[in-house]
């Protein structure tokens, strides 16, 4: 065992004597040690109650011949931390959770780990540790919340985001949104909708890391506590195997993934963190690599943003599991790969049905024909570029229209308010990418003042930054080479014409190349947003968001 190199031998009394002073006893230190990952806090509404998960992993643990080790991590609350200066920490932060995780198990010797983790940036983080690592390990999402209620009609955090915007409009009183803001979040858990949380947590079960039900059992169900105990029990029988991160997370786990990614309307945010994960496991996924997947994979669940169904209505029609089990029947599933139940994908779905065809469709009538997310090139994105498209108006699919120039969040934000911006218009929002954010904020507040005033359907924005999961309309996020590094987005100017077509997946910005050249030749980056600490270091050492906005 790893761990005897911190607990055995006459050489090791004094780390035993350590370990005995926190109460551990022989017979306890005789055992493997699990670390568990546990990134519990009293910020986000997805970890307040992690700690009742951690102590069923425990309870697994424990009943499965184990020790064990809990310890905890960071997290940033991306709907507490939108639209201030504290959103550019946000996606920085997934490194900085991978980091600590691996230091704290290398270091202590564990044996194996289970990951205790829920919300946008703290689940994919643990899965780059977990690749990093390669130990033994399962990980354990805190679940969804429930969805709200609002005269008979189901309510989520994006409904309080887009009634801002309301309000600002003309179109709701005051009232009405501080009772949308009462109804929106009535329980714990990540937030209702196909956001990036519950993406997130959903493709760590297609991928294979997460027991049966991980993406999708709701936070405050006693089957959320139950799945607890059995990943504490699972992890034990999958050190005894041998069975590893890079035993799941192979190219074909990955492909699995991407196609429940698409199938599912997934956040565009799925595009940067699998990437990371995939670098992290040395699997390669390229960019365009997420066109080919959606264009062969059928979008047969319309979640909130782009929905009216949450994630209990999913878990209700059969989960994860039963969606894989459906697109298995076209081969669009790997089904021989392992996972942390010890068996295959074919093992775990065998059973498995739709249970609700109205919340998940059949291959015979899906939403769309194509998968949830594209990815566009051109000239204003050499390096791509991604767009939610089934959350996008069939109108807007393709549109061409005069750019609104923006260098911040603020500013853009302070037009949409203000009512400067018109039908037609395609609000560019700049140096926001990795580098020149830094930290490539998510626009949730933008997109949803937009929606909320009802041009969501009419206006188009364009970004170095990048969305939440619970942006809707032609939101065009991950803009490569960012304008910080020299793009063409640095140099477009208000009135330029730009066309997107995303059944084409092109962006054009409609201005000559020599006229592009001529202008960069002109441009000079501006000062760093934030010149010292974590940020500033981040900014020297991220990739682009055509790569993951990893850190080299």
């Amino acid at each position: 065992m790893k761990s005897d190199s911190v607990k055995s031998g006459i050489e090791r009394a004094p780390h035993r004597s350590l370990f005995k002073s926190m109460g551990y006893t022989d017979e306890e230190l005789k055992r493997p040690l699990v670390g568990i990952a546990n990134s519990a806090n009293d910020i986000i509404p997805g970890h307040v109650e992690l700690g009742r998960i951690v102590s069923a992993v425990k309870a697994g643990i424990r009943m499965a011949g184990g020790t064990p080790v809990a310890f905890g991590t960071i997290g940033i609350c991306d709907g507490i931390a939108m639209n201030h200066v504290g959103m550019k920490y946000s996606l920085a932060s997934r490194e900085l959770i991978a980091d600590s995780v691996e230091v704290m198990a290398i270091s202590h010797a564990f044996d194996a780990m289970v990951m205790v983790c829920n919300c946008d940036k703290i689940v994919p983080g643990m899965l780059m540790a977990a690749a990093r690592l390669n130990l033994p390990t399962v990980v354990v999402s805190g679940g969804p919340m429930l969805a709200g209620n609002y005269k008979g009609k189901k309510v989520d955090l994006v409904s309080v985001f887009e009634g801002v915007g309301a309000v600002r409009s003309g179109k709701m009183d005051v009232q009405a949104l501080t009772e949308i803001e009462d109804s929106a979040c009535p329980t714990c858990g990540s937030c209702a909708g196909m956001f990036t949380a519950n993406s997130m947590n959903c493709l760590t079960e297609a991928i294979g890391m997460g027991l049966p039900g991980n993406g999708t059992i709701p936070a405050v169900m006693a089957a959320r506590t139950r799945l607890a105990k059995e990943a504490g029990m699972k992890i034990m029988t999958l050190l005894k195997k041998g069975i590893t991160p890079r035993k799941i997370m192979t190219e074909k786990a990955f492909s699995n993934a991407m196609v429940i990614d698409m199938t599912l309307g997934c956040s565009t945010n799925t595009v940067l963190h699998l990437m990371a994960i995939a670098k992290e496991a040395g699997v390669r996924i390229e960019l365009d690599g997420f066109n080919d997947v959606s264009e062969k994979t059928p979008h047969l669940c319309n979640l909130s943003p782009a929905g009216r169904h949450h994630l209990e209505d999913l878990d209700q029609a059969g989960g994860v599991a039963a969606v894989m089990k459906e697109l298995s029947r076209i081969g669009l599933i790997h089904t021989s790969c392992l996972t942390v139940t010890g068996k295959s994908v074919r093992e775990n779905i065998a059973g498995c049905e739709i249970m609700d065809k109205s919340v998940i469709r059949s291959l015979k009538r899906p939403y769309h024909k194509q998968g949830g997310l594209a990815v566009l090139f051109g000239n204003m994105a050499k390096g791509g570029c991604v767009v939610k498209q089934s959350a996008v108006a069939r109108k807007m699919l393709r549109h061409e229209g005069p750019a609104r120039v923006f260098d911040s969040e603020e500013a853009a934000t302070a037009a949409i308010m203000a009512g400067d911006i018109k039908k037609g218009d395609v609000v560019i929002i700049r140096y926001e990418g990795p580098k020149g954010g830094p930290g490539m904020r998510e626009m949730l507040m933008p997109t949803s003042a937009i929606a909320g005033m009802g041009l969501d359907a009419e206006v188009a924005l364009i970004t170095d930054g990048r969305f939440s999961g619970g942006t809707r309309g032609a939101a065009v996020g991950h803009v490569s080479p960012e304008a910080m590094e020299g793009g063409a987005l640095a140099v477009v100017e208000d009135g330029d014409k730009i066309m997107i077509d995303i059944p084409k997946r092109r962006i054009t910005l409609k201005v000559s190349e020599e006229d592009i050249e001529k202008r960069l030749l002109k441009w000079h980056p501006p000062k760093a947003k934030i010149s010292e600490g974590y940020m500033a270091r981040y900014a020297r050492m991220v990739s682009s968001g055509g790569q993951g906005a990893v850190v080299e």
